[in-house]
Formats: structure tokens, C-alpha cells, sequence
């Protein structure tokens, strides 16, 4: 299969879940500033998680710059990786509806946790694929930052039991972690 009609329907599914997400934001029914104040945690729910969803199709997009081929086993895990994606709208509303409560904020991060392992399980399957001595193989090196960011989301998992803000604190250093697009990955494939 043409990796093109993968990447296409991933961008597709992708751009549905952002606008669900986007759906979800209700205008207050006063007119006043401070009516405002009662969306904060929904709107502050909704810049997070188009964060993350922003971040995945930013690294799926530098991924298969260096994918050759698709094959079938690399097409159920792009669609598991969607799955878990397809998730984050439903944790976003309930997380900001209810005001960072620890069960929605630990449901959160296990909406943050999910498409974290099966980000990684589709990095494994094409470097399967491809050969562990192949061109993504080599741009992802040791992944740090993939290895870190599951320990960071079942840390902020249970620590939202404790306390909300340290767990919240810790789903905003992970996107901050990724924020800036993989340099190792733009550098492969400039050369490539």
C-alpha cells in the first residue's frame, strides 16, 4: 500500500478529532468578562490537549517522511495510534467540566498514557520493517523523550489522586517536552 493513503487518513481522523474537541467549547451564556472565568478550565483543557494532538500529527508526519513501505501490521498500529487519539476529546471535556477533579484528571492522563504506548509500538513496527540498522532507526537514537514521557504520565496518574495541579503540572512538561518537533528526525530527513 501507498503510505500516502496512510498519512491521509491519519491527517483526516486527526483533523475530526481536533474539531470534536473544538465542538465541546461553549460560549458563556453572559455577556460579562467574568463569565469567562467559569470556561477557564474547559478552555485551559482544550489548548492542552490541541497541544498533544498537534504534537502526534507532527511526529506521525516526520515519521513516515522515512517509511518506504506499508504493509499490513504498520496499518493496525497506525489505527491502534488513532484509537487512543480518538479518546482525548472525551477525557478533554470531562477533565475541564469538572474542574481538574482527580478522577477525570487520572482518566486524562491515562488518555495521554495510551497514545504514548501506541506511538511507540508504531515506531516499533516500522522500525521492524524497515530493518533496526534503517534511516528512523538511526534518527530516533535512544528516545529520551519516548522512553520518559510514559513514566511521567502514570506518575501524573496516580499523583492526581494527591493533588490535581502536580499532576496537570505534569501532563504540561511532557507537551513542553515535545513541543519543539523531533531535530533528530528533520535532520534525517533533510539529508535523505
Amino acid at each position: 500500500m501507498e503510505k500516502d493513503r496512510l498519512v491521509a487518513f491519519s491527517d483526516g481522523v486527526i483533523a475530526v478529532i481536533i474539531t470534536i474537541m473544538v465542538l465541546e467549547l461553549k460560549a458563556p451564556h453572559d455577556v460579562s468578562l467574568s463569565a469567562l472565568k467559569d470556561t477557564t478550565p474547559v478552555f485551559l483543557s482544550y489548548v492542552l490537549s490541541f497541544i498533544y494532538v498537534a504534537i502526534y500529527w507532527n511526529n506521525h508526519h516526520h515519521f513516515f517522511h522515512l517509511v518506504r513501505r506499508v504493509g499490513g501490521t504498520m496499518l493496525w498500529a497506525n489505527l491502534h495510534l488513532l484509537f487512543w487519539l480518538s479518546l482525548i476529546p472525551f477525557a478533554t471535556s470531562w477533565m475541564g467540566e469538572h474542574a481538574f477533579s482527580p478522577v477525570p484528571t487520572a482518566v486524562y492522563g491515562l488518555a495521554l498514557l495510551m497514545p504514548a504506548i501506541a506511538f511507540y509500538v508504531l515506531q516499533a513496527v516500522i522500525i521492524r520493517a524497515q530493518g533496526s540498522g534503517s534511516t528512523l532507526a538511526r534518527a530516533l537514537g535512544s528516545d529520551i523523550k519516548g522512553k520518559l514521557s510514559a513514566p511521567l504520565y502514570l506518575a501524573g496518574i496516580l499523583l492526581a489522586f494527591v493533588d490535581t495541579r502536580i499532576a496537570d503540572a505534569i501532563y504540561v512538561l511532557v507537551a513542553l517536552m515535545w513541543l519543539v518537533p523531533d531535530r533528530r528526525i528533520e535532520r534525517t530527513v533533510q539529508r535523505s
